[in-house]
């Protein structure tokens, strides 16, 4: 355990001042339009954010001892944006990214730099913030030579820089930049210094190593549930059966108080906690409880009822008979249908997934004798989660101060989901027992009340000419989405954007298009999902495409590239992943192992762009996958090695989704508690994964979670080839498959 410091009153002010020597640099940069163009497209939260302030800040400390700390606007969960950030601020400083000590920023407006929001998701850190770290960098070399110029009595332009320290050629003299802090920090920065020329780049675009792989690999690496703070209670939870009901009596409360090392019993919105002086002992004193729970409603879908499960909800999206509202539109639908030689229709449905990380929910809570509040959690957004606990505190966010330790994971698990995080309960428990306490979840009530992707449904037909070409597609779907669950007052139109995501703005030239949504709410808590709606919607639509191909006598890569002769860059992307693949074939066809056959698909998530092969055969009924091929458009890219990290990452969490991964509801309560009854992908069912990046010089796209969306329809359209059978109900663990 990673003991904590005492709390320390202590403002915003005081910090900036005591930092002795540092040099704790502000960039003020002002809002341009071209900064939010050149960060491409947004989606999810920050599609519907506002444009970037006139401020854009972070944070630069540079030490007397040459120790440089850079607080990054954003949360390190696996994903590499503190090497990232060191990459991009290093090459404008001229200091190597393994100098950089990386912190998460506390809460504060300094650091909204993703279009005037504060978050860590959305695949949105990097291609956010990458002119204003570059132009940090370059402030802050400037402020080094400027500083350096006064001592040494010399002209800005007879210095040069390198590694950290500042260089006077003529007379072979030089200066630290640990030397030079303090009276850099006296100086005005400079609102336009110039950027280094990318040509000349010797950290950015490198597969440069890790800055956090030393910690992790040897066991300093503080994560959440590793921390504890002097004089802390431990707490465990009980939750209630079904989401929204509460503890009404305690049968055996004396007899669980009176347990060893027990602290005291509480009741709790949705729960019961047991506080004790060890985690262990709190957990076996919760589950003793023979806790009377009151009663939810006996039917319906408006809450969690006695009777509410997966296969009603699925109903219900399925005979929802609201028309919806237009999401997309063009051409005349009606009229190509009228005029179509044949006529494809399908459904297809997705179902509710939980998050499944290895990292257990823990949050610390501890009430300060200045009345103030700290709060050590996970989270993907300081701010939000600063206001949230203010809020159960009873106090103002500023009295409110959150510490962002690493994550173990992201997966859009780490927002505040109502009754899907610990951290209220922490700070209930810390004020009703005067102590800091921690309060970790077990496996079992993470499963029980983590916020899931939502259940979800979309309907396809589309109308075919006498050559099979498709020359109208419409698209219904039905259910609910976390943008409009979580962020609706910041949404223009009653269309869910991540609900239809995947589905709408292809760039496939289908000329008549028609594309609604129709909102039907989820009693559950949902949430977001690694790739979010791209995560079921790419597998639909991809799928749907390839049963058109069929349904035209069309080859489906053939009709891809048909389909994109107005895209030189969806193009270039299927041709590349084609010849990464050793050339497309469908199949079937015998290998040494058997029949397996391929299929294709493309996405365009976050802002990027990715064409998938997957091969694959059926071993004793089960779908096996051999390779996976992805060829990867992010525009262009910081730092490859990580890149191809993230591609591969999030294409096994896609191949798991597909084929194992459902939360089932059955009077009301979820069936899944622990791995045992939520199969994921295990190390067996893992492929090949071989990544092909291709930078397009398009504006930079999101790297975490573009590699997911088009494994699942790839997966799907090469079970398709192989058997015969076209599975459009997830996961593929559901069908019983045979070979052709």
């Amino acid at each position: 355990m990673h003991p904590l410091p005492p709390p320390v009153a202590i403002s915003r002010r005081r910090l900036l001042a005591g930092a002795g020597g540092a040099l704790i640099l502000s960039a003020l940069l002002p809002a341009r339009l071209a900064r939010a163009e050149a960060q491409g497209p947004a989606e999810g939260a920050g599609a519907l954010a506002p444009k970037p302030g006139s401020r854009v800040a972070a944070f630069l400390e540079i030490h007397p001892d040459g120790t440089i700390k850079l607080l990054s606007p954003f949360v390190e969960g696996g994903q590499g944006i503190a090497t990232g950030m060191a990459q991009i601020v290093g090459e404008e400083l001229d200091v190597p990214p393994s100098r950089f000590v990386v912190e998460c920023a506390p809460p504060g407006p300094d650091y909204a730099v993703v279009n005037g929001i504060r978050m860590t998701g959305g695949s949105f850190s990097t291609r956010s913030s990458y002119e204003t770290m570059r132009r940090l960098g370059a402030t802050a070399r400037d402020l080094m030579i400027r500083a350096a110029a006064a001592k040494l009595k010399v002209q800005d332009s007879d210095l040069t820089t390198r590694d950290g320290v500042v260089l006077h050629a003529a007379t072979n003299r030089s200066l630290t930049y640990g030397g030079l802090a303090a009276d850099a920090l006296k100086l005005k920065p400079n609102e336009s210094v110039p950027l280094r020329d990318p040509a000349t780049f010797r950290y950015i675009r490198q597969p440069v190593p890790r800055i956090d792989v030393r910690d992790k690999s040897t066991g300093r690496a503080i994560y959440a549930i590793d921390q504890k703070v002097e004089g802390m209670l431990y707490a465990a939870v009980q939750h209630a059966p079904r989401l929204g009901t509460d503890p009404m009596t305690l049968a055996n409360e004396a007899e669980v108080k009176a347990m060893p090392g027990v602290h005291s019993v509480h009741r709790l919105p949705g729960a019961v906690a047991v506080a004790a002086d060890s985690w262990w002992r709190a957990r076996k004193a919760v589950e003793a409880l023979t806790v009377e729970w009151s009663a939810g409603k006996p039917s319906g879908i408006d809450t969690v009822a006695a009777d509410f499960s997966s296969e009603g909800m699925l109903a219900a999206l399925k005979t929802s008979a609201e028309p919806g509202h237009v999401a997309e539109a063009e051409g005349d639908v009606a009229a190509a249908f009228a005029k179509a030689a044949k006529v494809v229709e399908a459904d297809y449905e997705a179902p509710y997934l939980a998050h499944g990380q290895l990292e257990p929910p823990s949050a610390i809570a501890r009430f300060d004798s200045d009345s103030t509040l700290d709060v050590w959690l996970p989270n993907q957004m300081p701010e939000v989660f600063q206001a949230v606990s203010a809020k159960v505190a009873g106090l103002q966010p500023a009295q409110v101060r959150i510490h962002s330790p690493m994550l173990g994971g992201f997966f859009g698990r780490h927002f505040t989901y109502d009754a899907g995080n610990p951290f209220p309960q922490a700070i209930l428990l810390a004020k009703a027992t005067g102590r800091p306490v921690k309060v970790l979840w077990s496996r079992e009530e993470e499963f029980a009340r983590d916020a899931v992707r939502p259940l979800s449904f979309s309907r396809f037909r589309a109308a075919l000419d006498r050559a099979g070409q498709p020359t109208a597609l419409e698209v219904r779907t039905v259910g609910e989405g976390p943008i409009g669950r979580y962020f609706s007052m910041m949404m223009q139109t009653p269309v869910d954007p991540s609900a239809v995501e995947g589905i709408v703005e292809k760039p496939y030239a289908v000329p008549n298009r028609r594309m609604t949504f129709t909102k039907v709410a989820h009693p559950v808590n949902i949430a977001f999902w690694r790739s979010v709606g791209h995560s079921m919607n790419d597998a639909f639509y991809e799928s749907f495409l390839d049963e058109i191909a069929q349904a035209g006598g069309q080859d489906p890569f053939a009709l891809r590239m048909a389909l994109l002769q107005g895209s030189a860059r969806h193009r270039t992307l299927l041709s590349a992943v084609a010849e990464l693949s050793g050339g497309w074939q469908r199949g079937p066809y015998r290998t040494d192992d058997g029949m397996r056959a391929r299929g294709i698909a493309m996405a365009s998530p976050f802002g990027s762009e990715t064409a998938t092969i997957a091969e694959v055969s059926v071993e004793g009924g089960e779908a096996r996958v051999h390779n996976l091929w992805i060829a990867f458009d992010p525009g262009s890219i910081v730092n490859p090695a990580i890149v191809k990290a993230q591609v591969e990452s999030a294409a096994a969490l896609g191949l798991s989704s597909v084929l194992f991964e459902q939360i089932v509801y059955r009077d009301g309560v979820r069936q899944s508690r622990n791995y045992d009854t939520y199969p994921i992908l295990r190390r067996e069912h893992m492929p090949k994964v071989h990544v092909r990046i291709v930078e397009s010089g398009a504006p930079m796209g999101g790297v975490g979670e573009p590699g997911l969306p088009g494994v699942p329809p790839a997966v799907l359209n090469a079970i398709a080839a192989l058997t015969g059978q076209r599975i459009r109900a997830l996961p593929v663990a559901n069908a019983k498959l045979s070979a052709a």
